[in-house]
């Protein structure tokens, strides 16, 4: 599999004229924050400069965002054109994302989870209210229990909606938190065990349906279970 060549190295999906695809690997930032780590931006800004001899600047427009502890695909555009026509897909959401994520506890089989959820600026954490608030969010998912080992569980995230660590949330709300997820209810054993494993969307030109796959981190808690995904 092709790659950025940075440091750290990027894992490429998909590239042509109008869109880079890459694996985000956990622990690295989507975008650029006052900590000075390394973000996947700018490292696929260098990657696109040094392969295709770009002077000056370089457009990629950020599409969306993972969280930093989140692995997983990612989706940039390298054109204007395109930036626009896929927000506009996200902003209808017809795109689909798929993650998969390890948790504590043993979820049902199959779930829909419906909640409220407000931000807490001051702590960086997302709460569960019981009822709508001005400044809340409707959150929506649907998920698949793949398979149960001993205390933990292998489940197929799908989401209906956007909103800041909804899954790390919602599944800690039905008392099933993500595995390594400190902030949300777990001891960390293991970085957070979330990631994105599937994202669709229409080509921004070609107007085809287009699915990207990033493979599963080759780490605990991951290589305790064999059963591919199933939930889409």
């Amino acid at each position: 599999m092709k790659s950025t060549g940075t440091t750290p190295d990027i894992p490429i999906l998909f590239e042509d004229n109008h869109l880079l695809v890459v694996t985000k690997p956990a622990g690295v930032l989507s975008q650029e924050d006052h900590t000075g780590r390394p973000n996947l931006l700018t490292l696929c800004k260098e990657y696109i400069k040094k392969e295709h001899n770009k002077p000056g600047n370089v457009f990629l427009g950020l599409l969306h965002r993972l969280d930093r502890p989140v692995s997983g695909v990612m989706v940039f555009a390298k054109t204007s054109k395109a930036a626009s026509r896929i927000s506009e897909q996200i902003r209808k959401r017809t795109v689909k994302k798929w993650y998969l994520t390890v948790v504590e506890g043993t979820p049902p089989k199959n779930g829909f989870l419906e909640h409220h959820l407000l931000k807490n600026k001051q702590k960086n954490l997302v709460e569960v209210v019981q009822s709508p608030q001005k400044k809340s969010k409707l959150a929506k998912l649907t998920f698949k229990t793949v398979e149960q080992k001993d205390h933990l569980a292998l489940v197929d995230v799908n989401l209906q909606t956007g909103r800041a660590h909804q899954i790390r949330v919602q599944l800690a709300a039905i008392n099933c938190p993500i595995s390594g997820d400190e902030k949300y209810g777990t001891a960390r054993k293991y970085p957070i065990a979330l990631h994105a494993y599937k994202f669709r969307l229409d080509h921004p030109t070609k107007k085809e349906p287009l699915t990207f796959e990033a493979p599963l981190p080759d780490t605990q808690p991951w290589t305790k279970f064999s059963t591919p995904a199933t939930n889409g």
